[in-house]
């Protein structure tokens, strides 16, 4: 590997950010010097390999208040910082991810010559991809459709890159509930999801009552904040490194609908019930919900207007049963099943990671 090749991934915050960088960095490590951008306050410092000489700003996000565009001038005036550490480690390409450090990093790279490359992972494009993507030399896209947002952008279709397990099957953990009740995966992302914790507390008597098996992910930020009756079906974690195999094993996912959650259902082929967070920028996660939806292997609950009667009832009619040809079906959950068969074999990262070596040829 040549010492000229030296790439700079910035990817934080979340795990729809970092995810797909990590899984696309980990195609590139034989060929390219990696150093990776990410932000002091956030997460990356859990996830991202010593080996990726992780670097981070002292940035804070952006919050809905009188002060935003003083926030927002101060993000970018970390452009300075990053033209330093361009220069510094002689970057000679960028790859991001979007989330509000791609932008200063963009502007930077732009201005010092460096070829830069975003991917942008939602159906609709994000904030950075929307104002900034004009400024990169390819924006490469999670769903063919974003392409219509982008007009002024050089795009890529190249699906959305998934961690690793998720291109294998696994076998479900030995910790997971045993018994013959349907499994449910409950989550909200990397960052957990209040109302959906709060629902499930709120019909958790009923999930007990109907032989369910509950695997909670409560998130890192939420803590135990109910008392739960003990039940051997219910468990309550905040955080699992094997949720390819939760979700691959398991009977219905109920979760956020982030795009690399989508992905994941995509790639499991796995019905679900999605609750998008209804405060995500150009409502994108509810954009990203209809895509499933759509085909019929997903129910989309509006969270302003869910409750404890209209959830339970939702997965009533999910999982009721009839004798079909002697034995008892569950028609509804089958038929969104098969809804989700077929609707992958996208080699997202092979795809990226031949786009990105493409650079190579050019040092």
């Amino acid at each position: 590997m040549s010492q000229e090749n030296n790439l700079l991934v910035a990817a934080s915050g979340t795990g729809g950010h970092i995810f797909p960088a990590l899984a696309v960095s980990r195609n590139l490590e034989e060929y390219w010097n990696i150093y990776w951008l990410g932000v002091r306050q956030r997460f990356d410092a859990d996830f991202v390999p010593h080996k990726y000489n992780l670097m981070t700003l002292n940035i804070n996000t952006p919050k809905q208040n009188i002060f935003i565009a003083f926030q927002y001038v101060d993000i970018l005036m970390s452009t300075f910082h990053i033209i330093r550490i361009l220069k510094a480690k002689k970057i000679n390409l960028v790859f991001t991810t979007g989330g509000y450090i791609s932008a200063p990093t963009i502007i930077a790279a732009k201005l010092l010559g460096i070829p830069v490359i975003i991917h942008e992972s939602n159906l609709v494009p994000g904030t950075v991809t929307k104002y900034f993507g004009f400024l990169c030399n390819y924006v490469f896209t999670g769903f063919k459709e974003t392409n219509s947002y982008l007009k002024h952008c050089k795009t890529i279709f190249t699906g959305t890159p998934l961690r690793e397990q998720f291109y294998k099957l696994n076998l479900l953990p030995e910790w997971v509930p045993q018994g013959e009740g349907p499994l449910l995966i409950v989550m909200g992302g990397s960052q957990g999801a209040k109302a959906i914790n709060r629902i499930l507390y709120e019909s958790l008597d009923f999930l007990i009552k109907e032989n369910f098996r509950i695997i909670h992910i409560i998130g890192e930020n939420n803590e135990k904040s109910f008392n739960i009756k003990n039940s051997k079906n219910y468990v309550q974690i905040k955080f699992t490194t094997e949720i390819a195999a939760l979700i691959q094993n398991c009977d219905l996912v109920i979760s956020r609908s982030g795009s690399g959650t989508i992905n994941e259902l995509i790639q499991a082929e796995k019905p679900s019930i999605l609750i998008p967070y209804p405060y995500s920028k150009n409502n994108h996660q509810e954009r990203n919900a209809m895509i499933l939806a759509k085909i019929g292997g997903s129910v989309l609950i509006n969270q302003n207007k869910i409750s404890k009667e209209f959830f339970e009832e939702t997965l009533k009619r999910i999982f009721k049963s009839t004798l079909k040809n002697g034995e008892y079906r569950y028609e509804i959950l089958d038929l969104m099943k098969k809804n989700m068969e077929n609707n992958n074999g996208l080699k997202s990262k092979d795809k990226i990671t031949k786009l990105i070596n493409y650079f190579l040829k050019e040092f």
